[in-house]
């Protein structure tokens, strides 16, 4: 079994920010089906549709996320990657705290959670 752990920084890094970058752009067009299409198949399906549509309809700052993130570092734990970013605003003043949660289901990196603080 492949085990996200063991892979180097870099490797890591470069998987996290491709699937961040596409996040925030899925959020900003407020396109659910992509935001969702690297997520894990149980996360997906824990998902409340209504509830996500709710937040790109009415969230200022999930369609307003800035492109200028910066990357704090990994933490690895169990058979998960949590991925930390400084994450802005194009709309809004001040800085988040951005969460990527990436492992393995089978022989593909998923997303296991993601959330702005």
């Amino acid at each position: 079994m492949m085990n996200i752990v063991n892979h180097s920084d870099e490797e890591i890094m470069s998987l996290a920010n491709t699937m961040w970058r596409d996040l925030i752009k899925n959020s900003n067009e407020g396109n659910y089906p992509e935001f969702i299409k690297c997520f894990s198949p149980d996360l997906t399906l824990g998902l409340n549709e209504i509830e996500i549509g709710n937040q790109f309809a009415n969230s200022e700052l999930t369609r307003s996320l800035s492109e200028d993130y910066d990357e704090l570092g990994i933490i690895r734990r169990g058979q998960h990657v949590t991925v930390l970013f400084k994450q802005r605003s194009t709309a809004r003043e001040g800085e988040w705290l951005g969460r990527l949660v990436l492992g393995y289901d089978g022989e593909e990196v998923y997303i296991f959670g993601a959330s702005i603080f």
